[in-house]
This record gives structure tokens, sequence and C-alpha cells, in this order.
């Protein structure tokens, strides 16, 4: 079973990845993580755990251009 910190660290990379090129919705960081640790180990409430968490650290933020998305704090 995944832990709630390793899905967020796994998502965290894939935001930091596609920073500036394509903008993830919680869905397609949920499916990926998924696909990446398995139906087993992973569901759809610990991937909600994960992006709270994120989000919650300051990690991420939310941004709302034509939808909801989870990206990369603004760099003051």
């Amino acid at each position: 079973m995944a832990t709630k910190e390793e899905v967020a660290e796994a998502m965290f990379n894939m935001v930091k990845e596609y920073h500036g090129k394509k903008n993830l919705k919680a869905l397609d960081l949920t499916k990926a993580m998924i696909e990446k640790f398995g139906d087993e180990a992973c569901d759809k409430k610990l991937c909600k755990k994960a992006i709270r968490e994120l989000v919650d650290n300051g990690k991420c933020t939310y941004s709302y251009v034509g939808g909801s998305y989870i990206v990369l704090p603004p760099e003051e």
C-alpha cells in the first residue's frame, strides 16, 4: 500500500515535470498515480488526501483558468 507521502511526492514531481508545458487537473494526477502504484496500493481517496497535503503545505496551488488545475505556486 502506497503512503499518502509517497503519492504526494510522486504528484509533486509530475506537476514539476509538466510545469509550463501542460496544466494538470486533479483527475489527471489521480489517474496517473493509480496507474503508477496500481489499483490495490492507491485509490481516489488516497490521491485526494495527497493533493490536499500538497496544497496545505504550499508545494502546489489551485489555478482556475477555464477549469481547476493543480500547479506550482507562483515564484515571488
